[in-house]
């Protein structure tokens, strides 16, 4: 099946030549209500449905991307139309489906419009910057840089945070200043590091960028029912990026063997083995699967070492979720507890500077919560070899590096995470100094009661950090579908 309509879309967006029809007055850039006579027929619009591995429909979806109808009622009539529709098969070990905020349907025509946007550096003042310059397909989604290159190279000052699985953050932007992703859409726009380079109110000039453009205009009439709008763009863009989502990775692929396995057994314990990890593994070097790059496998040579490696995916998976604590704030499908922690990064000589102190510069007036100090999101553990470097500084350029940072306890300031911190150490040292004992001097303290900060280290052996940084590498993920990776791709076929 062929969605005929995209091409023809498309043809009208080439076109830069100036709207015909009178514009809206750059006053209503910020949004418009809708004219339903100017928008797509209800009976022609396609929706969009996710379909997740605990749903039955999902086992025969055959790609990411599948066309077909589904019978809808027509809320202006009440009558039945039968409209094409697109299922999108939520990537195995994503086990819910992203949420659809319901004023922001998800269309097909809609999502072509904000891949458009994603992609066009019309959204620049001086169209040299898209989103798509520090979220790009081929660097996982981000840029590869510590910190981001902006219009006229203004250069940023924090690491490119990428759009795999954002749809499920409850944050957006290190800082979690953006509260959905139609919400972070709009930030990029207006920031003179990234696409603003103007002297007015850079959506009003981005606005006015977009509806000189002919084609633009006639898509936003058709998916929103006005001109576009700075509501409507951050709409599409969303929709787009709602769908960059990243799964079935090796360890998605064990656990679906384990699941397999215990049905089988009618053991009732849903429990890994290296086995599964071996099982897995197996399947990989049969169809030369892409985790065995992740893993640095070569399947002329490796196929024998199922068996080994399988104990020791295990093995880091164990230190994973125990000895290593990572499963203190990398938790749930997407590996991240949504919180904000304070893990040191930045810390000079034990002292934070300001403009490290993170979330808590965002949290509204009359709502400062010191133990945010310094604190910055918690990123997802998927794709980690297509998003280095790490950290939102930027500062750790490989796994093997961030592992040590952790082993380390990170870097001690007087507002560091109690989940990084030796808490026991910090009370012993406490009662020793009142006791009047020797304490350590090399012990950071800060405050008028001396408050001692002492970094938990995790003491890991050579075999473990190996062990664990293995494990992260098999939770990166299948590459994308070609639909949302490729610029170029705006169908299923």
């Amino acid at each position: 099946m062929t969605v005929r309509w995209v091409p023809l879309l498309f043809a009208l967006l080439a076109s830069a030549a100036p709207a015909s029809a009178a514009q809206p007055p750059l006053e209503a850039a910020d949004f418009l209500l809708p004219n339903e006579s100017k928008m797509t027929p209800f009976k022609d619009r396609v929706p969009m449905v996710f379909v997740t591995s605990n749903q039955p429909e999902w086992k025969t979806l055959k790609g990411f991307w599948t066309e077909g109808t589904q019978e809808d009622a027509d809320p202006a009539s009440g009558q039945k139309v039968t409209r094409k529709v697109v299922k999108l098969k939520v990537p195995l070990g994503l086990t819910q489906a992203p949420v659809v905020p319901a004023e922001n349907a998800m269309t097909v025509e809609k999502w072509v419009l904000g891949k458009q946007l994603y992609y066009d550096k019309i959204m620049s003042t001086n169209g040299s910057v898209a989103c798509a310059t520090c979220h790009a397909p081929t660097r996982g989604f981000s840029d590869g840089k510590r910190t981001s290159t902006g219009i006229n190279d203004a250069l940023g000052p924090i690491n490119s945070p990428t759009v795999f699985n954002s749809a499920y953050n409850r944050f957006q932007f290190w800082d979690g200043r953006g509260s959905s992703l139609e919400d972070q859409a709009q930030g990029p726009v207006g920031n003179n590091k990234e696409m603003f380079g103007g002297k007015a109110d850079p959506w009003e000039e981005a606005v006015a960028r977009l509806r000189a453009n002919a084609g633009y205009v006639k898509a936003f009439n058709a998916v929103f029912g006005h001109a576009p709008t700075r509501d409507a763009a951050a709409k599409a863009i969303a929709t787009y990026e709602r769908t960059v989502l990243l799964g079935n990775s090796l360890h998605d692929k064990a656990e679906a063997a384990m699941r397999k396995r215990v049905i089988e057994e009618e053991s009732g314990k849903f429990v890994l083995k290296s086995e599964d990890y071996a099982s897995a593994l197996k399947d990989e070097f049969a169809t030369k699967g892409t985790a065995l790059k992740d893993l640095g496998l070569d399947a002329a040579t490796d196929a024998g070492k199922t068996d080994e490696l399988g104990k020791r995916l295990l093995a880091g998976r164990d230190l994973f979720f125990n000895k290593a604590r990572c499963t203190n704030c990398h938790t749930g499908d997407t590996y991240t507890d949504h919180g904000f922690h304070n893990l040191g990064i930045g810390a000079k000589d034990g002292e934070l500077p300001l403009d490290e102190f993170g979330r808590f510069v965002r949290l509204p007036t009359g709502h400062k919560d010191t133990a945010l100090v310094g604190a910055f999101k918690t990123p997802g553990t998927r794709g980690l070899l297509w998003t280095a470097p790490y950290m939102h500084s930027g500062d750790e350029k490989t796994l093997e590096q961030v592992v040590d940072f952790y082993d380390r306890g990170g870097n001690v300031n007087a507002w560091l995470s109690e989940k990084m911190r030796d808490t026991a150490a910090e009370s012993a040292y406490i009662k020793a100094r009142a006791e009047g004992k020797p304490v350590d001097p090399a012990v950071k303290t800060y405050g008028p009661t001396k408050k001692p900060i002492i970094p938990l280290k995790l003491n890991l052996t050579a075999q473990e950090k190996a062990d664990l940084v293995l494990f992260l590498r098999a939770l990166n993920g299948d590459p994308l579908d070609p639909i949302v990776a490729d610029p170029e791709k705006f169908t299923g076929k």
